[in-house]
């Protein structure tokens, strides 16, 4: 009934427009609507071609007064297909709202027909194309038009200047391009503006004054350059400007300070310059303040006191100095402030522990003088909001205090990196809500208190690298949510407790550098998530325990201990050897000494002539199998041969076919052919490289590119055939000059293949690590390869890709030294982001992982893959591995570097090869970078976009000259 309705409605229009209009325009428009989409859920069952109205359908809302559609929204409802001509019989539609669905295909610019049509909001679907023109030639009495979150490209159209009675326009998280037109401040009603995350460049057009009620500007995450507009602070009313992670440069415009009305002023990843003005505490209204990773200079302005509504202020990632100013306790409203990285001194000040302030984040100044809350006991209500409190990397001294206690809604605390002393208090485990706790490098003395245990919530332990004695608690193990146990590089003593196997959630595990003794418990098999266990360099005896992790544990991972014993130490245990095994039927009426009796023979067979019987048997059996094998394999090869089936029985096929034998290849472009049979596509002699999510393996097109083949190893985990298809298909749609292609795939239920473009010139490891010392990487080739490989990673992330898997041996160096950036985006090939599949994963990325990998309750981001592109920017440097394992000790490259740094040895870490002909003004802040990008805490990494601004910055105005060699 219904296809036929359809079918009627689009071949006799003529008849159909005698029938009712009601039923005409509104019921029938919306069923030829639902008739092309796919509706999974369900949710359009209401929806039926039998109903003379359809006002009580489950997202369709009539107009009481003519009874016509005036609302269509279904927004979330899992819908896909493409927008069908049907809604277009809508005449009295005012809302069209179908957001957060799986829509595909391009704009209908057909929608201008609609000329009550006010609202139009497509956002987060999968449409493409470009936003046509036409959209807006007739846009009637349109006010709000969003096409948000989806993957559009090209420009914004000249004609939505036309459209003069727009309210808001959102465009936002899309791949437009091009510059911004004048004609945009022509919509003189226009009041929400978001252009952001797209790749717009140039400067903003000038006349923006224009828009006198304009609320809301947001055009972050571009390309954008230039100076700000100096008429920007005549658009009075503007509550929130956002026009952060651009490349805008030059002062503050005056006129800003006009914005008396500002809530939220958010220029945070530019290039800013100058001095933080005075002017900015007459924005009395602002309540988030960002213009953090830019170049400000200078003292913070005490006038920043005067903002008694301010509730978020950064200010991280400048050349700021002096001291906080005590104005600042007027701030009444505070709650989270970061001030990070900058080159800030004096002491701590005791108005950061306002009854408001949830959040302090001073890490990488020179804050000094001693950690005083002398008050907090008597006044520990006040206290109760802070939640996140580092100060790593600063210049403190003196004890913590023994009343750290009192900050019980704590959640983070990191006083890592300072000079503290004495001992740990026992107060500490009165943080009954603090998850990460971070006191590493330090000079703390004394042992670890047992009343650690009381921090039940605790999901991370770092106290390495101070003067610890004593014994490892037992009470640990009231710590049931801990993944993370790291006090390596301290005087610790006596045993490693078994009541460690009892934290389950265990995944990272470091008592390395210690003086611990005993055996290891065999209960830490139990372990089932251990990602990381190093005892190394102690005093431990006896045999490794055998099962799970500890059947793959690392040698360097226990070495140092003489007294260890089991294969993987490569010492074998002292043998028991048992008695010779009697067995004698008659035992109960033993024949006396030297009896002949034929019916009573004793019986005496030892151990080792039980294994020789029963390992003749299994070399028989073996004999028997291999034999019935090998004429299974003769049969098998006088069998007509297909010459492209993949080893192991899976047969490949150059097309899409029906056949439910034959795989399915798809080819992006060029010829799907391959130059070479079955026996060359994954041959070992073809393999390229092993990872954690498969073997790669060369070969050539018929048109005669190579290509490189990567078969998957993760078939157990793989989405559906469509969800892999279709994930793979968005993959294959990327493409930048510093990202590896995807060129196609090959699909069957159990064998996975991707299809990329091949580099011939081998990976950044090999170029590091393998090449000799005549031919390394020079410094120019270098700092390219980090530039190159955060322009990679910055494109992915404005795709809301994450990769998930970054390491040296994931980039490609091709014939010009260019890095692409591969492997990326494999995780969204598996069902969920689970953390232990990612873990089991990307173990060979030890070293790059992010800390975020070790707790899982914290969201994984792209400030994972800052992580190990921090770690990764080090490597290229110092042309080191980032965790090596020497005779004697196990030296992680972010450590080294960052002591070198602290000791202002930091040069010494540039690779040797380059025998020191490398500019000093360009590798240290490149160094710097590194540091910053590899933070432990998610919030003090920047994102790539900024990365590329910093680096662009750091890049010597000599480059272009002789390179140095």
């Amino acid at each position: 009934m219904l296809y036929t309705l359809v079918l009627f409605l689009l071949c006799a229009p003529a008849l159909v427009y005698a029938l009712d209009p009601v039923f005409n325009d509104d019921v029938l428009g919306l069923i030829v609507f639902k008739a092309g989409l796919q509706d999974p859920k369900a949710k359009l069952a209401s929806w039926n071609e039998d109903d003379d109205s359809p006002c009580n359908w489950v997202g369709v809302k009539c107009d009481p007064r003519t009874n016509r559609v005036s609302d269509v929204v279904l927004d979330g409802f899992s819908l896909s297909g493409h927008i069908d001509r049907g809604i277009l019989r809508l005449q009295f539609l005012q809302t069209l709202s179908l957001s957060k669905n799986n829509f595909t295909w391009t704009i209908n610019p057909d929608l201008a027909r609609l000329g009550s049509l006010q609202v139009i909001d497509l956002s987060e679907n999968n449409l493409y194309g470009s936003i046509p023109d036409g959209l807006f030639q007739q846009c009637g009495s349109l006010r709000a038009v969003s096409f948000a979150g989806n993957n559009l490209t090209g420009n914004i159209p000249d004609s939505l200047s036309y459209c003069s009675t727009l309210v808001s326009v959102n465009f936002s998280s899309n791949q437009l391009s091009g510059k911004l037109s004048a004609g945009l401040w022509f919509l003189r009603g226009l009041q929400v503006l978001d252009l952001s995350d797209n790749l717009l460049e140039g400067e903003v057009p000038k006349g923006i004054e224009a828009l006198y009620d304009l609320r809301a500007i947001n055009l972050s995450k571009n390309r954008l350059s230039g100076k700000l507009p100096g008429d920007i602070g005549d658009c009075s009313v503007l509550k929130l400007v956002d026009l952060s992670e651009n490349d805008f440069s030059g002062s503050l415009p005056e006129s800003l300070q006009r914005l008396s009305s500002c809530t939220s002023l958010s220029l945070q990843g530019n290039s800013f310059i100058g001095e933080i003005p005075d002017w900015i505490g007459e924005l009395r209204g602002l309540e988030t303040l960002d213009l953090s990773s830019n170049r400000f200079s200078g003292w913070i302005p005490i006038s920043i006191g005067n903002l008694q509504l301010l509730k978020n202020l950064n200010l991280s990632m400048n050349r700021l100095s002096g001291s906080l100013p005590e104005s600042m306790s007027n701030c009444i409203n505070l709650l989270a402030m970061d001030v990070s990285h900058n080159q800030l001194a004096g002491n701590l000040p005791s108005w950061i522990f306002k009854p408001t302030v949830q959040s302090v984040s001073l890490p990488g100044n020179g804050i000094n003088g001693n950690v005083q809350y002398s008050s907090l006991t008597s006044i520990a209500a006040f206290y109760q909001g802070l939640q996140v409190l580092d100060l790593s990397s600063n210049a403190l001294s003196g004890e913590i205090p023994v009343n750290i206690g009192t900050l019980s809604s704590l959640q983070f605390l990191n006083i890592s990196r300072n000079q503290l002393f004495g001992t740990i208090p026992a107060g500490i485990g009165e943080l009954k809500s603090i998850y990460i706790l971070d006191l590493s490098n330090n000079r703390l003395d004394g042992s670890i208190p047992s009343e650690i245990g009381g921090a039940v919530s605790l999901k991370e332990l770092r106290i390495q690298k101070n003067f610890l004695t004593g014994k490892i608690p037992i009470q640990v193990e009231n710590c049931s949510s801990l993944t993370s146990l790291i006090l390596s590089q301290n005087n610790l003593t006596g045993p490693i407790p078994a009541a460690i196997s009892n934290l389950s959630n265990l995944q990272y595990v470091d008592l390395s550098l210690n003086e611990l003794s005993g055996r290891l418990p065999k209960e830490l098999t139990n372990l089932s998530h251990l990602v990381s266990f190093n005892v190394s360099h102690n005093h431990l005896q006896g045999e490794l325990p055998v099962g799970g992790f500890f059947n793959t544990i690392s040698p360097s991972s226990v070495s140092g201990n003489p007294s260890l014993c089991g294969s993987v130490v490569g010492r074998s245990c002292p043998a028991v050897h048992p008695k010779p095994l009697v067995l004698n039927p008659n035992s109960s009426n033993s024949s006396p000494a030297g009896s002949s009796s034929p019916n009573h023979h004793r019986i005496v067979l030892s151990i080792s002539a039980l294994i020789a019987i029963g390992a003749a048997v299994f070399i028989a059996l073996g004999v028997i199998a291999i034999t019935v094998l090998n004429i299974h394999a003769r049969s098998s090869m006088s069998l007509p041969a297909d010459p492209l089936a993949f080893p192991g029985g899976e047969d490949f096929s150059c097309s899409p076919t029906s056949d439910p034998n034959f795989g399915k290849l798809v080819m992006f472009s060029g010829d799907a052919d391959f130059v070479t049979g079955a026996h060359a596509l994954l041959n070992k002699d073809c393999e390229l490289g092993r990872g954690g999510f498969g073997v790669v393996y060369k070969t050539v097109l018929r048109d005669g590119r190579s290509v490189a083949i990567k078969k998957l190893t993760i078939s157990g985990l793989v989405k559906s055939q469509d969800d892999f298809e279709r994930e793979v298909k968005k993959l294959g749609k990327i493409r930048h000059h510093n990202l590896v292609a995807l060129e196609g795939f090959y699909w069957t239920p159990s064998l996975q293949l991707l299809i990329y473009e091949y580099i011939s010139c081998g990976s950044l490891y090999k170029h590091l690590h393998d090449g000799s010392n005549g031919n390394c990487l020079s410094w120019r080739q270098r700092f390219n390869i980090v530039l190159g490989m955060a322009k990679g990673l910055a494109h992915l992330h404005r795709l809301n890709i994450i990769h998930y898997n970054l390491k040296s041996t994931n980039v490609v160096i091709n014939s010009s030294g260019e890095p692409k950036v591969g492997d990326f985006g494999l995780a969204r090939l598996l069902p969920m982001l689970d953390h232990c599949v990612l873990s089991s994963k990307i173990q060979s990325a030890l070293g790059y992982m992010a800390p975020e990998f070790a707790c899982r309750t914290v969201k994984i981001t792209e400030k994972c893959d800052v992580y190990g592109f921090g770690v990764l920017v080090l490597e290229v440097v110092t042309g080191k591995r980032p965790v090596e394992y020497l005779e004697d000790d196990v030296v992680v490259l972010c450590d080294m570097v960052r002591e070198a740094l602290e000791e202002g040895k930091v040069e010494d870490c540039v690779d040797g090869r380059l025998r020191r002909n490398f500019p000093a003004e360009e590798a240290i802040p490149v160094i710097k970078l590194g540091l910053i990008c590899a933070s432990q805490v998610p919030s003090n990494r920047p994102d790539m976009s900024e990365v590329i601004n910093i680096l662009e910055l750091i890049q010597c105005p000599s480059e272009g000259q002789e390179e140095l060699e």
